[in-house]
């Protein structure tokens, strides 16, 4: 499912919205980040994303940067697939951290 459809289905959004609550890793590429921005979560939150995001972001609170990822909290983003090798990076040290008994909560 594209991601224009995905933040369309309250299902998907509140899904999505429970890793935030929960804290658990959370991690988006491209268009992704719009299902963050449609649950309420972007708040507050650094990301980055497809360009073409980067006012949805703004107007949802979260703060835009045009960077391959960007790591704030549990949350990892990406701007395109290009960028997969540092968000794969990123997202598996984040994995990592959270592991049952490596210490993190």
């Amino acid at each position: 499912m594209n991601p224009d459809s995905l933040r369309m289905q309250p299902k998907a959004v509140e899904f999505v919205r429970s890793f935030f609550d929960s804290g658990k890793p959370v991690g988006a590429i491209c268009h992704g980040p719009w299902t963050i921005v449609g649950s309420g979560a972007a708040g507050g939150l650094r990301m980055t994303s497809w360009p073409s995001l980067k006012t949805d972001i703004l107007n949802a609170g979260g703060e835009w940067l045009d960077q391959e990822v960007v790591v704030h909290d549990n949350l990892v983003t990406s701007r395109k697939p290009d960028d997969l090798p540092a968000f794969n990076r990123e997202i598996l040290k984040m994995f990592g951290e959270s592991r049952p008994g490596s210490g993190s909560a």
